[in-house]
């Protein structure tokens, strides 16, 4: 079974994750199949390990990491990895995928360039 994981830096304010998570209940709406949990760096639960976990032990058979970083900054590039080659090494015989920092994919970048340019006047 597939399951995503949106993996975010993590807040003590409560209405910093409400971005997150409205991502996660979208892709719940457009696939009810998929598994999907949110987990945190820090300062918030669940955590990398304990949200892959949970999932697992939900029949998850197959993880996509999706980190939710703008900036491709130290946690993307250096302690991501290191988290997931742990998942890796404890989760054998479950395939584990990361796929680049949302801030790296074109897609999201063409997206947050129209969504700039969207409230821009007509000439005069």
């Amino acid at each position: 079974m597939y399951a995503i994981i949106l993996f975010a830096h993590g807040s003590r304010d409560p209405l910093w994750h409400q971005p997150i998570q409205a991502v996660a209940q979208r892709i719940q709406t457009r696939d009810a199949k998929v598994l999907v949990a949110c987990a945190y760096l820090e300062l918030t639960q669940p955590d990398l390990p304990q949200a892959a976990q949970q999932l697992i032990d939900q029949g998850a058979t197959e993880l996509c990491i999706v980190p939710m970083f703008l900036g491709v900054g130290k946690h993307a590039r250096e302690d991501l990895p290191v988290l997931v080659e742990a998942l890796r090494r404890a989760h054998p015989a479950v395939e584990i995928n990361c796929q680049s920092a949302v801030g790296e994919q074109a897609a999201l970048l063409d997206l947050l360039a129209d969504l700039a340019l969207s409230h821009k006047k007509a000439p005069r």
